[in-house]
């Protein structure tokens, strides 16, 4: 919602500066988005061409000698070079001059050289200025204008502009005048809104309405006859130019000024486009309208309409058709002032995708006393600005109005807000704001006005009292210490229960839920078997052991899943495993295993490719992803090579956390393995030992550190590296990252190349590091020093020479 300083004068007596209002908006809960001082038009100045000679080497070009007064240049004239073809001596116009900045071409302008010849400033259109589209020629003033002074205070432009962020709970500030009178009820001047004057007219309307559907809350019409149609006045276009509006003629600029101004939507047909009279009623299936906004629109019945006898000329409550509008030959003009149902209005905006000034208000909730007066303002503007005579109006489906009674404790202020305010004190608020309010001993029967549809109960008149009263004097209160049911509820293991199968699902994996007790044979191929985990009485004789891995029961669950015919199956289970019968031997593990082509991307044929084979790297993204969700570092993880025999040997490898700590071990099943669980396909599986993750720190504050976000440009750096073939590449990698920690924010590894001309035994590793700068963008020598740092680290930890 936009609106001038000037403007909101019209409506607010006040003496406050715009900095006090823009203030006080924000406190009340119409919080301010920008302020436009309009400072920039300051610098532009009314000049006189006092000659206009033609460019000697352009023949579309003019050197104007300007005069801009004595206070521009020592009062002596400057040189232009001019394109405009009405440029001509003894005109008054606009200047530029050098160090000006022109907003309609978002330039600054300096001294320029045109075609050879020097050019000190510009003369200005009213498009440079952004005063219109108008560009075909410079500004050309009365012979009267004032030359040497500046052009807004002349044009009046210096009129601040004010944009307000309207929440759906204020129906009230979709107009100016609304925004005034809240204003005034919180004591920043007085209410001055004209009264509206009755208009009874002369004769009946000629156009007749009938309502035929449930949307329409009421329609008013009344024919103006003998109006003359032509550019609305400069102060009407300028409030309009301002918010954003384009002046189109001064039937359409009036419905559009009454919207902003006491915001509600009109809408005017030319009644000599109308044919027979008027229906309000649901669209059909497959009719269209050519819309204002020159876009053709599909109607459904969900849509309601105006129609006439040839077909739909406008959509109810959102836009006017292109075919009834009004232009410079319209002579009567049908005034239409409407109520719709503001559920309905949204949901048709929503499906035609128009987002209109009369959408915005009427799905927010228009002011339903406000039907009959908003056709009276325009009909008074029409006749000030276009004459003509009015009719009587016409008024159909009116409902009555239901003004809500809320009962409202004086006590629910200091229960909701902490705010100590006065049984009095509230009463007045509310009355400032239109409510009726009578006092009942502990409480007020509130009658809500009709303006404010969004009040419904106590809470919402706290709400009222408050932002009146200044939500800025609320004393900030720590909440109430609750003993233990203010702290963690659940313990670090069960977090990390939660945390991994939260993400291992969202990888496409099914929970499962084996048996802890698993045949000898499986339990003694991972490392189990022992007396100590052997059960003296086992309810069948393939349950005889405690199991020492979460894999076995997997894979018999997938091979059962195969043998009926769904062999490509994802499956984890976050568990208990046994390594021994005593209590530190317990471990909490996540594992999965994956089958067949049950890869992340999805299992089986397909016609763009079909899915790979599940192997060693899905199971490691597996392992990792758990992992993290279960708050491990994953950023300081170290991968080794091989995990346990069950694991194949050269496609395995267990993650650690510095030398000793093993978080967990992936890889691909071995053969030998897969037969003695009777299994056979493709198997990736991994075990997440969650009980070996460290704790995490106990931070000293929950909230979040400050985001610090570099505003230099990172950029990228490729080294490529030649070592022994039995080097791991990611300790190329840690020691690119330990080269430079504030500048190397990432390491990868992009390529790798072996045989060839590097011979036997070597390899060549390809790294992309990353340089992130913080304090300054890099320079080359500093390109050089990082890159020289990142050689010398991977020269010194790996034997590593840079390939050239």
């Amino acid at each position: 919602m936009k609106f001038t300083l000037s403007w909101l004068k019209d409506h607010l007596e006040t003496d406050a500066s715009l900095e006090e209002i823009v203030e006080r908006l924000t406190s009340i809960g119409l919080e301010v988005e920008s302020v436009d001082d309009r400072t920039v038009f300051a610098p532009f100045r009314i000049a006189k061409v006092l000659s206009a000679e033609r460019h000697p080497d352009a023949d579309k070009l003019q050197v104007l000698s300007v005069d801009a007064g004595p206070e521009v240049n020592g009062g002596k004239p400057l040189q232009v070079v001019c394109g405009a073809p009405n440029a001509r001596a003894g005109m008054i116009g606009v200047l530029g001059q050098p160090g000006d900045y022109v907003p309609g071409l978002d330039t600054t302008l300096g001294v320029g050289k045109i075609r050879g010849v020097e050019s000190f400033g510009m003369m200005c259109s009213e498009r440079e200025l952004e005063l219109s589209d108008a560009h075909e020629g410079i500004i050309d003033l009365p012979a009267d204008a004032p030359v040497g002074e500046r052009f807004a205070d002349y044009a009046d432009l210096i009129d601040p502009v004010i944009e307000i962020n309207l929440t759906p709970n204020h129906p009230e500030a979709t107009g100016v005048a609304g925004i005034a009178f809240d204003l005034a009820a919180s004591g920043l001047g007085k209410v001055k809104t004209p009264a509206i004057d009755r208009i009874e007219g002369k004769g009946p309307c000629p156009v007749a309405v009938r309502v035929e559907s449930p949307v329409c809350l009421g329609f008013g019409l009344r024919l103006v006859s003998g109006v003359s149609n032509g550019p609305s006045p400069d102060w009407m276009q300028k409030r309009l130019k301002a918010i954003g509006l384009r002046p189109i003629n001064a039937l359409v600029d009036i419905t559009n000024y009454v919207t902003f101004d006491r915001g509600r939507p009109l809408h005017v047909f030319d009644a000599d486009k109308v044919s027979g009279s008027l229906v309000v009623r649901q669209g059909k299936d497959g009719e269209e309208i050519l819309g204002l906004d020159g876009r053709v629109h599909a109607l459904s019945d969900a849509i309601c309409v105006i129609a006439d006898d040839k077909g739909v000329e406008s959509i109810g409550g959102i836009m006017g058709g292109e075919v009834s509008g009004c232009d410079e030959t319209t002579t009567n003009v049908l005034i239409e002032s409407a109520l719709w149902d503001a559920l309905s209005i949204a949901k048709a905006g929503r499906s035609l995708g128009i987002v209109t000034d009369a959408r915005y208000r009427f799905e927010r909730g228009v002011d339903p006393a406000s039907l009959e007066p908003g056709l009276d303002i325009a009909t008074r503007m029409v006749l000030d600005l276009c004459g003509g005579e009015p009719s009587e109006r016409i008024l159909e489906a009116v409902k009555p109005i239901e003004r809500k009674v809320v009962e409202f404790p004086y006590s629910e202020v200091k229960r909701l807000t902490s705010l100590e305010v006065e049984k009095e004190r509230q009463l007045d608020l509310l009355r400032a704001l239109g409510f009726e309010a009578v006092d009942q001993g502990g409480h007020a029967s509130v009658t809500v006005p009709s303006w404010r549809p969004d009040v419904d109960g106590k809470a919402d008149l706290v709400e009222e009292v408050m932002r009146l009263s200044g939500v800025d004097t609320i004393e900030p209160q720590p909440l109430p210490t609750m003993g233990a049911v203010n702290g963690r509820i659940l313990t670090t293991p069960q977090i990390r229960d939660r945390a991994a199968r939260r993400a291992l699902a969202a990888r496409g994996m099914a929970e499962a839920v084996t048996y802890t007790f698993i045949p000898h044979e499986h339990a003694a191929a991972f490392g189990g078997g022992g007396d100590n985990l052997r059960l003296e009485n086992p309810i069948a004789a393939d349950m005889s052991d405690m199991r020492p891995s979460l894999i076995p029961g997997l894979v018999s669950a997938l091979a059962r899943n195969a043998a009926r015919g769904y062999g490509d199956v994802a499956m984890f289970e976050v568990a208990a495993i046994y390594q021994g019968d005593g209590p530190e031997d317990q471990k909490r593990v996540a594992g999965g295993v994956r089958r067949g082509t049950a890869g992340l991307e999805g299992p089986g044929r397909n016609w763009s490719g079909n899915a790979q084979p599940v192997g060693v790297f899905d199971a490691k993204a597996d392992a990792i992803a758990a992992l993290e969700a279960a708050g491990a570092p994953v950023d300081r993880l170290m991968i080794e090579t091989p995990a346990s025999e069950w694991y194949h040997p050269g496609r395995s490898g267990r993650i650690k956390l510095g030398p000793k700590v093993v978080l967990a071990e992936f890889g691909e099943l071995h053969p030998k393995i897969l037969k003695a669980l009777d299994a056979s396909g493709p198997h990736a599986a991994f075990e997440v030992f969650l009980d070996a993750i460290p704790e995490p720190k106990r931070k000293a504050t929950r909230t979040k550190p400050v985001l610090a976000i570099s505003p230099f440009q990172p950029l990228r750096r490729d080294f490529a590296f030649v070592v022994e073939d039995g080097i791991e590449a990611l300790k190329l990698i840690r020691a690119a990252e330990g080269a430079d920690k504030k500048l190397v924010k990432e390491v990868r590894v992009f390529d790798v190349f072996a045989g060839g001309a590097l011979g036997e035994g070597r390899k060549s590793v390809a790294l992309e590091v990353l340089l992130a700068p913080s304090e300054r963008t890099l320079t080359e020598e500093d390109l050089e020093a990082v890159s020289a740092k990142v050689v010398a680290a991977v020269e010194k930890a790996t034997g590593g020479t840079l390939r050239s």
